[in-house]
């Protein structure tokens, strides 16, 4: 599966889960952590650990490497790391906090089709 594939399969996972504002970073020419970072929010703990679970589950029907979740436990920001997809979901709070999308300002935005 192409990486920009898997990035719009997690972020319609995201969407099954009732994420908002997902955002799509094309990070190929930005930086060499991975191809896409996707970034969205819960409005709740309990939210951002369901978004959490939905992506691992789509990636396990797809026979695709998990390769670690960080952060799952205190929900607040949680890293699930796909290799050429790194996931960032937030708490609401958090996001507006850490901003990744202006730390990473200068990678194009993928839009988002669901």
């Amino acid at each position: 599966m192409q990486s920009k594939d898997l990035a719009e399969l997690v972020a319609k996972a995201c969407d099954d889960k009732r994420a908002e504002d997902i955002v799509i970073l094309d990070m190929q020419h930005v930086s060499l952590i991975s191809d896409y970072f996707l970034i969205c929010e819960g409005s709740s703990e309990r939210q951002v650990q369901a978004i959490a679970r939905g992506i691992k589950e789509v990636a396990d029907e797809q026979e695709i490497e998990l390769k670690r979740i960080e952060g799952f436990d205190q929900a607040r920001w949680v890293l699930v790391d796909l290799e050429d997809v790194v996931c960032h979901i937030f708490h609401r709070d958090e996001r507006n906090y850490y901003n990744l999308e202006r730390l990473w300002g200068d990678a194009p935005h993928l839009e988002v089709k669901l």
